[in-house]
């Protein structure tokens, strides 16, 4: 599968996963560089992949995520990155994010190959957003196709309120 950046494709590692089936496994790192496992987060959960958050597009849609937070109730919503944990620290407390959770991949690339958004030329994620109920199945997956642009949020919103 592939994604473009700039207008050029990029090869993905990985298949994203089918909407009906059963979440793949992970391992990411938090803040504090403990090891968090797709276990670890539980209920309805929103995974939002972002090349890194210190570029405008991203920025952005962090942003209105952690700010739509608040009308979603009982959702997780967690941003993924290959950025350092430091680096996710120190932009959100610039940002005042503090709705959404943010967990790196840098070190094993674990949810990027697991959900197939990790850029095989880069490196980095590919901008992705899924959403995974309770029960661990997989009920919605966007896949932006440049990687530069922003995803549809309200498509998104109107998937998590249908839950």
């Amino acid at each position: 599968m592939q994604v473009k950046m700039g207008g050029a494709p990029m090869n993905l590692v990985g298949t994203l996963p089918a909407v009906g089936g059963a979440s793949p496994k992970f391992t990411v790192v938090a803040g504090d560089l403990s090891a968090i496992a797709s276990s670890d987060i539980k209920g309805k959960r929103v995974f939002i992949t972002v090349p890194s958050i210190d570029t405008p597009v991203c920025d952005t849609e962090v942003r209105r995520f952690n700010k739509e937070a608040a009308a979603l109730g009982d959702v997780s919503i967690n941003v993924i990155s290959m950025d350092l944990p430091f680096a996710q620290a120190r932009w959100c407390g610039a940002a005042g994010i503090d709705a959404v959770k943010l967990y790196s991949d840098y070190k094993d690339k674990s949810f990027g190959e697991a959900f197939g958004v990790l850029i095989n030329e880069l490196g980095l994620l590919a901008r992705a957003i899924f959403i995974v109920d309770e029960k661990d199945t997989v009920r919605y997956v966007q896949l932006v196709e440049e990687v530069t642009s922003e995803p549809n949020y309200d498509e998104v919103l109107s998937a998590l309120k249908s839950l």
